[in-house]
């Protein structure tokens, strides 16, 4: 006997039904907590981080400049050369 074909319509949207249902039971509501309570679970979580030393930040700055120079100083150079290349394919002088 041939089965009867069942209609796609009903059929997606009991897999919806069903994906609300398992959305909804995996994720229970949250309470709504006030602005004095965040604040307390910020400042919480600031005294666990680990600050770096005077040192240690001089170091990191020093780093980070570096490493800006040498990224400006590529650009440069790949701009200058794509602008050189350019200037020869078209012909272009610029006075």
């Amino acid at each position: 006997m041939a089965k009867p074909k069942k209609e796609k319509n009903t059929a997606s949207a009991t897999n919806m039904e069903r994906a609300k249902k398992r959305a909804k039971a995996g994720t229970p509501k949250r309470e709504r907590r006030s602005l004095k309570e965040y604040f307390k679970g910020v400042r919480l979580e600031m005294k666990k981080v680990v600050w770096p030393t005077k040192k240690e930040l001089g170091s990191y700055t020093v780093v980070v400049l570096l490493a800006c120079a040498v990224f400006a100083l590529a650009f440069w150079a790949i701009d200058s050369g794509f602008l050189a290349l350019l200037k020869a394919v078209l012909g272009i002088s610029i006075s």
